[in-house]
């Protein structure tokens, strides 16, 4: 499992390696310290997946960001344009979209990469180009931090608005043992850093408290379980999944049924969709249902209006503070430019945000140590009978 880990790493600090030595050459030099003038449409990428197999990620980030450029942007007196950066899911697909954001001069920040493979890939690229990226879904603790002497994957550049992994796992383990009273755990990763990370976290703290852990790996392109479910234990009490595709998840939940085991399924944010429709399953997730906050009622019903026929989801609003954040960076560097600003000077203000009515409640400010958010909190959902997800907890 380690190994392959090591190989899909290596893959991207190839990626990356060749987009640092190509970022600071001929177009993209050029935009990286091209004045814009802040009376300009300014332009906000978004590099998620458009298209692929979480094409729902990205049309729901896409969504948001949009309403947070009419929202917040219109509040600033700015014009903003946001751009559509699709990665499909592949980190190579990725390293593409990102050089075609760098090469465009209009471009003063991104929302994003949504998956921390491509976080991790492009962030070299976005450094060099002085861009900032700011995401609201890429977590994998690495990213922004040193975990067991190993090295933070992504660059000064890279920033995110959620809480990383090494509080997902935990909570999660934290709910396992002491509301769901496990005793034997299956542990499923996809062999990318996302899910092999979370997977690490789970499978390390249930041990250290008694419980017995089977681990297993598969590849996104799974689609039949029906060989791995078999080796499970007939009395594990839950499959965990840290998915990005909800589809396999509930294909685990389907073999395991179909195969006479009791385990429920308990996935992470990817598998937040409607693709992951098992009744009595869990899944965690960076953001709260904010339908549920009367608070945020006038803004969930703007997105819906804009928005007609598509399903509200945790996914979007994230990248709505993301944008907004990049936003009020362009802000305060527009006056403190008088009028005129470069990426650099976008880049250079983003830790000096501080959102008071921030989307996912509260207020926002940022930790003083790492390009993560000062406070951050995981939400619970349990898949109910009609196939809906319902928040049940805080996690925290």
């Amino acid at each position: 499992m380690r190994r392959r880990g090591g190989i899909a790493i290596a893959f991207v600090a190839i990626v990356a390696a060749a987009l640092a030595s190509t970022a600071g050459a001929g177009s993209s030099a050029a935009a990286q310290i091209q004045a814009i003038k802040c009376d300009s449409t300014l332009k906000i990428a978004v590099l998620t997946p458009y298209t692929g197999p979480a094409a729902f990620l990205g049309q729901d980030q896409g969504s948001w960001a949009n309403l947070a450029a009419k929202n917040v942007g219109k509040a600033l007196g700015l014009k903003v344009q946001i751009v559509a950066a699709d990665s499909t899911l592949d980190p190579a697909v990725a390293a593409t979209a990102a050089q075609k954001v760098i090469a465009d001069s209009q471009v003063i920040g991104v929302v994003g990469p949504a998956t921390s493979g491509a976080a991790a890939g492009v962030s070299p690229a976005f450094f060099a180009a002085k861009l900032a990226a700011v995401t609201g879904s890429a977590s994998n603790t690495r990213l922004t931090k040193i975990v067991g002497g190993k090295p933070k994957t992504a660059t000064a550049a890279f920033f995110r608005v959620i809480a990383d992994d090494s509080l997902q796992g935990s909570v999660d383990a934290k709910y396992m043992l002491n509301t769901l009273k496990v005793k034997k755990v299956a542990v499923l990763d996809a062999q990318e850093p996302y899910s092999e990370g979370l997977a690490d976290i789970v499978e390390g703290f249930l041990k250290a408290k008694g419980v017995a852990v089977q681990r297993f790996s598969v590849t996104n392109s799974t689609t039949d379980y029906s060989a791995i479910v078999n080796k499970i234990d007939k009395d594990t009490d839950v499959a965990f999944t840290p998915f990005q595709i909800a589809a396999n998840a509930q294909a685990v939940a389907v073999a395991l049924r179909e195969q006479g085991k009791k385990a429920v399924v308990f996935g992470t944010d990817g598998t937040i969709a409607p693709e992951f429709k098992f009744p009595g399953s869990y899944a965690s997730v960076f953001a709260p249902d904010l339908t549920l906050d009367p608070s945020k009622k006038a803004l969930v019903d703007q997105w819906k209006k804009d928005n007609p026929g598509r399903t509200f989801s945790a996914f979007g609003p994230t990248s709505y503070g993301a944008t907004e954040v990049i936003l009020r960076a362009a802000k305060k560097a527009c006056i403190d430019g008088k009028g005129t600003i470069t990426r650099q000077d976008v880049l250079r203000r983003i830790k000096s945000v501080k959102i008071k009515d921030w989307i996912l409640c509260g207020s926002f400010a940022w930790s003083t140590k790492t390009n993560d958010p000062l406070y951050g909190a995981y939400w619970l959902f349990k898949i109910q009978p009609d196939g809906q997800n319902k928040q049940i907890a805080k996690l925290s």
